[in-house]
């Protein structure tokens, strides 16, 4: 199959047109997927300049965001980012027996909020392949709840106070998602601490061999890869899980494996930073000593 080229949808009215809906707010708007009239083809691919909020209560098809599928299954929520990509990973028909909802807005909308200095704080909208939030049906209602009030306010005349309300909701419906998602972390306790195994043993790994010394430090994005996560969702999750997130666990490994060194042999500490891949050896001296407290020279000389 082809590659298809990426279906850029700029502002929220062209959402509104590709699923058939109309414009009734020109900053956000929301789908009624039961309503939507759209067949989409195998391989489409689609980005946006909008934050995209996707519940669905049926179960379909397969999607993929990122390059790993992710199954969009009954009763899950995706969040996704401006400039994401998501891929139709299967060629699906929108049936009439579907349920769900899209909430999409621009960021234009959240200008002069405080809203807009509290997205990065969101960092689910940064998960991607198996990350998706699933929902208890007291857990859809209340979120649906939020979706209502938002669609009531898109269906008065706009006035001074509807921006206000319409972001209010929004922000209300993102700190549900995270209240949601931390609950998430909890249930899967079980799976997530075959995760943390997992990143122990790649750390392991790593640190033991040469690579450290032929490829540098270990980046999130490389530890994040090895266990088919996102770099955000494994970071948040082995933040509830441990107090400490992936950058953290890098961390703590490569200062034992500095202790080893610095009591085992007679390098400099200039060559014990370059071995460990860092460019600078001051930067090591002063994540050495933010780590234990002192200075690599004070570590060896006890």
């Amino acid at each position: 199959m082809s590659v298809k080229p990426i279906i850029h949808l700029s502002d929220i009215s062209e959402i509104n047109r590709f699923v058939k809906s109309s414009t009734r707010h020109p900053l956000v708007s929301i789908v009624d997927f039961s309503k939507a009239d759209e067949y989409i083809e195998e391989g489409t691919r689609i980005s946006a300049d909008f934050y995209s909020i996707m519940f669905k209560n049926y179960c379909t098809n397969q999607l993929k965001y990122g390059r790993q599928s992710l199954d969009f299954q009954d009763g899950n929520l995706i969040c996704i980012a401006p400039r994401q990509i998501l891929t139709m990973d299967t060629e699906i028909e929108m049936k009439e027996d579907r349920t769900g909802w899209g909430l999409f807005f621009h960021p234009d909308l959240l200008r002069g909020t405080s809203l807009a200095n509290k997205m990065s704080e969101y960092s689910f909208f940064s998960y991607d392949v198996t990350e998706a939030l699933h929902l208890s049906d007291k857990e859809k209602s209340i979120l649906l709840d939020c979706i209502n009030k938002i669609e009531y306010e898109l269906d008065q005349n706009i006035d001074n106070h509807s921006q206000k309300l319409i972001v209010s909701n929004i922000e209300l419906l993102l700190n549900y998602c995270s209240r949601f998602y931390g609950r998430q972390f909890i249930t899967r306790k079980n799976s997530n601490s075959n995760i943390i195994a997992q990143v122990e043993i790649v750390l392991k790994e790593y640190f033991n061999s040469t690579r450290v010394r032929e490829q540098s430090l270990p980046t999130v994005k490389y530890l994040s890869e090895r266990v088919n996560l996102s770099a955000g969702y494994l970071s948040d999750l082995l933040k509830k899980e441990t107090g400490m997130t992936a950058q953290d666990h890098i961390h703590y490994y490569l200062i034992e494996e500095a202790k080893n060194v610095l009591l085992n042999s007679d390098q400099s500490v200039s060559e014990i930073a370059y071995s460990l891949g860092f460019e600078y050896p001051q930067y090591f001296s002063k994540l050495f000593k933010q780590k234990t407290g002192k200075t690599p020279g004070e570590y060896r000389a006890v």
